[in-house]
């Protein structure tokens, strides 16, 4: 009997050597994985994604900063504004922005926005009338009576995109009001990111803006062929990653897993609204096996309190494997961002939700470059480094109403 015990012991020992073997060969296997053609091909045929080689790329850590340089590159158009946002608020920052367009359609350049009915719910029709008034052309995705049938009620365009001239984008998470830029009166502190983007790019997003105004419209939109573009000198690799309701399975879903698939050391993800599913939770604790540090910024503040219960329903069992929790408290959080490795970085207008997988149009685009991963990897630490950590032993101290409320609302994640 003491013999056998002395054999198993010592398969379970070989056994969990090979295992720890095999995780420092995959992960040595995998240390520029993201440099690899491999997984760059792979990352392209699982997500759709469309890339590009040499743009520039600026990140915008703060709203204060993403909209003066947005006032400031709308007077500089020569052909053609494509504008392509889910909120446009009337305040400071809505009516700043809508001067610049109007003053540029005065000025011959060819100006179009499109904005989401629901999105601009509270935004009075004045404001749009005031645009069309001044010789911008305006369009409301998917109004009432909803003609692509009742089914499509919810379907809404959470895009958040400026192309110019076709070759300088601006985009991210931010809607056009002064809760993001800081503007005006009352400043609400909300967390969010934003960047600019210069190169060939923008053909990619002048052409997703032409086929949506299309499809809503019925007709493209007239005089945006992308101007002459200035030489530019950038190193940065862009994939973009389109989302919509209209592709048989999410992309926006894909991408996130793939990218969290090929980390070697890190993944941190900042998201407003956390209801991953299983197959993005079974992603991120595969990482977190394989020793990948793992950590997600959250809120602590939300403007859907519904969503954040619901989140926390996910904290136990990623806690107890390994992943990072912090919420950040000190604003609003509505940054959306993803980083691998400190290097390679996703950021646009898709939350990790069922909403934004599946029938959200949604824009991410992906930057690999090293220098603009270090900005990013700084900024979030900066978050981070603000914000609480959670607790396994402290988060299972909660209160039964609030489990109660989380097994409440959990069955209705889908249409949150």
């Amino acid at each position: 009997m003491p013999k056998r015990r002395y054999f198993r012991a010592s398969a379970l020992s070989g056994k969990a050597q090979g295992k720890s073997d095999m995780t420092i060969m995959r992960r040595k296997r995998k240390k520029l994985l993201f440099q690899t053609t491999k997984f760059f091909n792979f990352f392209k045929r699982n997500t759709d994604a469309v890339s590009f080689l040499g743009n520039r790329a600026t990140l915008y850590r703060l709203g204060s900063e993403f909209f003066p340089a947005l006032l400031e590159a709308i007077p500089l158009a020569q052909s053609s504004i494509c504008v392509e946002f889910y909120t446009i608020a009337d305040d400071h920052t809505g009516r700043a922005v809508a001067d610049a367009l109007i003053a540029a359609a005065a000025s011959g350049v060819r100006v179009y926005l499109l904005y989401d009915y629901i999105g601009c719910f509270d935004t009075p029709t004045a404001f749009f009338k005031r645009l069309t008034k001044g010789g911008v052309s305006c369009a409301a995705f998917n109004p009432p009576p909803f003609k692509r049938g009742i089914g499509w009620f919810d379907k809404r365009d959470h895009r958040k995109i400026v192309v110019i001239d076709g070759w300088c984008v601006f985009t991210g998470g931010m809607n056009i009001a002064d809760v993001y830029s800081g503007f005006g009166k009352k400043q609400t502190e909300w967390r969010d990111v934003g960047l600019r983007i210069e190169g060939e790019v923008g053909l990619e997003l002048l052409r997703l803006f032409k086929d949506t105004w299309t499809a809503e419209c019925g007709s493209p939109p007239k005089g945006c062929d992308p101007a002459v573009a200035p030489e530019i000198a950038g190193d940065a690799k862009i994939m973009v990653i389109n989302g919509g309701p209209h592709h048989e399975r999410s992309f926006i879903r894909s991408a996130f897993r793939v990218a969290i698939a090929g980390a070697s050391e890190s993944v941190t993800i900042a998201s407003p609204y956390f209801i991953p599913g299983p197959r993005v939770i079974r992603s991120l604790l595969r990482a977190a096996g394989r020793g990948v540090q793992v950590r997600l910024l959250l809120p602590q503040k939300s403007d859907v309190p519904l969503v954040r219960l619901v989140s926390r329903t996910y904290y136990a069992q990623l806690l107890r494997n390994g992943v990072e929790i912090f919420e950040m408290d000190r604003a609003v959080l509505h940054a959306k961002v993803l980083l691998i490795d400190g290097n390679w970085t996703m950021v646009g207008s898709a939350n990790i939700d069922p909403r934004s997988f599946h029938r959200n149009y949604e824009l991410n685009v992906v930057v690999d470059s090293y220098d603009f991963g270090a900005q990013v990897a700084d900024m979030l630490e900066t978050d981070l480094a603000d914000a609480r950590s959670i607790m396994l032993h402290e988060h299972e101290r909660r209160g039964w109403p609030v489990r109660f409320l989380e097994r409440l609302f959990s069955p209705v994640a889908w249409f949150l």
